[in-house]
């Protein structure tokens, strides 16, 4: 094996450790944002929700 061949496969692990964290932390961003969006629904609905029950309290 000469000196360019030991490079290029050190050049590919790399190339696939840095992928693998870059796919990892966007996955974990796009979930992040999911949870957000669902929170920010459900805390619509409830807010509607309460919102109707006091006004016929009333």
């Amino acid at each position: 094996m000469n000196k360019g061949t030991v490079w290029t496969i050190v050049g590919v692990v790399v190339a696939v450790v840095i992928a693998w964290v870059l796919v990892n932390v966007l996955f974990s961003l796009i979930a992040f944002a999911f949870k957000l969006l669902a929170v920010a629904v459900v805390a619509v609905i409830v807010y509607f929700v309460l919102r109707s029950v006091f006004r016929r309290a009333e």
